[in-house]
């Protein structure tokens, strides 16, 4: 069985005014959907991010991808190594926070990429689910949680074709109460996750009591991005402590993060400062977060991810997911992963919620959640199939919204001419 089709598709998808340390989401994100065919006719799918230097360098590899035999990733490596490191890109980004963005993960970002959809490929070809080949399920569900945002009530410069956001504004703690109860009575999540380093910490600090008022018996998280000094971080962690599950990311250096956990104690998550195992030896040395958050799509695939889980069984490391705006492929996938992981720590991230029912891409349409969970199938592969007229529709809005590389800051310099995003802002 050999490689014969390479698929790469570019596309674009509404994406709500859900704000962050570096700014506020674009009106459209931007995804890569991969289709490969073998010589047999066995299909593999893959997501990833769609901004333009991911693009340039999909299309570099594209030719040295035919006739690679579908069971060889270390061939796979071999050829994404060469191409990355022989490729001059002509794209780049301002945003601060999103490692997927970080040029120096382009090797990590390729071939997660590629094998994940060779992944998909064996799978299918073997007629079992994807998770087998990982090791066999050790769970038939995965928990993920509620991921609230700070958000306008809608973007500043679309058009009036685009959509209403029906979640509406969320800047103040009954607003996010709603939101928070919203989410949770219609996906049925068990934890809370709260994306920080927007408003003035109080404030956000008085959102996490108003969360804890409501949901008394849910385990709640924050994330500032990096956006809050270390004596921020050390003033909200006393009065956040007995309120948090993990302590996410609250200041931008990972020796910040290490006085802060002696400090206070408080066990703190990170997908920031420890991206790759270089950081993760060294926060190992200084202690820096006592959770990592993994990401397949710049961890350098569902291998290396379950390679990054058995280190931090080995260091006492908490383990859980990051995540970014995806589509129902890249949900799969992480699905598969974490069930294959027998040390998950907690439930995962996802920004899944927020995606619109209609540009979802897989045939049937939105991945249920039951419980606040992702299950697992009997279908061979990743389970599950692309719609191609919805593809197609999405590629067509990737070609006219005019975005080619997500930036945070720039869609917020649309608000406040003066924006900067440097952090950390508090």
């Amino acid at each position: 069985m050999k490689l014969k089709t390479i698929k790469i598709t570019p596309i674009a998808f509404r994406d709500p005014p859900l704000l962050n340390a570096a700014g506020i989401h674009e009106p459209f994100a931007l995804r890569t959907i991969i289709e490969l065919e073998s010589d047999n006719g066995t299909i593999g799918l893959g997501e990833t991010y769609g901004d333009a230097p991911v693009i340039e360098l999909l299309e570099a590899l594209r030719p040295a991808l035919a006739g690679l035999d579908p069971f060889d990733l270390n061939g796979l490596r071999t050829r994404v190594r060469a191409v990355v490191s022989s490729t001059r890109i002509s794209g780049n980004t301002e945003y601060l926070l999103a490692p997927g963005t970080d040029p120096k993960k382009n090797l990590q970002k390729l071939y997660s990429a590629l094998e994940v959809a060779l992944l998909d490929m064996q799978a299918r070809y073997l007629g079992i689910p994807l998770v087998t080949l990982l090791g066999g399920a050790v769970r038939d569900a995965v928990p993920f949680s509620a991921y609230l945002f700070f958000k306008y009530a809608r973007h500043i410069d679309t058009g009036p074709d685009y959509p209403d956001d029906p979640w509406g504004e969320a800047v103040t703690a009954e607003q996010l109460v709603a939101q928070a109860a919203t989410m949770i009575g219609r996906y049925g999540f068990q934890s809370i996750k709260l994306k920080g380093g927007v408003l003035e910490p109080d404030v956000e600090v008085e959102c996490i009591e108003a969360l804890r008022s409501r949901f008394p018996d849910m385990p709640l998280r924050i994330d500032p991005n990096g956006n809050w000094s270390l004596q921020t971080a050390l003033d909200m962690g006393k009065k956040l402590d007995g309120h948090l599950e993990y302590y996410e990311d609250p200041s931008p250096t990972m020796e910040d993060m290490a006085e802060l956990h002696r400090a206070t104690g408080l066990p703190l998550a990170t997908n920031m400062v420890v991206t790759d195992l270089e950081q993760f030896r060294k926060n190992v040395h200084v202690n820096g977060a006592q959770i990592i958050l993994s990401d397949h799509h710049y961890w350098g695939g569902l291998r290396d991810t379950q390679l990054l889980a058995r280190m931090c069984e080995v260091f006492g490391l908490g383990l859980s997911m990051h995540s970014n705006s995806h589509l129902g492929i890249s949900l799969m996938a992480m699905t598969h992963l974490a069930a294959s992981v027998p040390t998950l720590s907690y439930a995962c991230d996802t920004h899944y919620p927020w995606l619109a029912d209609d540009e979802e891409l897989l045939v049937g349409g939105r991945i249920p959640f039951e419980n606040g969970a992702v299950r697992i199938s009997d279908a061979p592969g990743l389970g599950v199939e692309i719609d191609q007229d919805v593809l197609a529709r999405l590629h067509r809005q990737y070609q006219t919204c005019g975005i080619r590389t997500r930036d945070d800051s720039a869609q917020m310099r649309k608000y406040q001419p003066d924006w900067s995003g440097k952090p950390p802002r508090f």
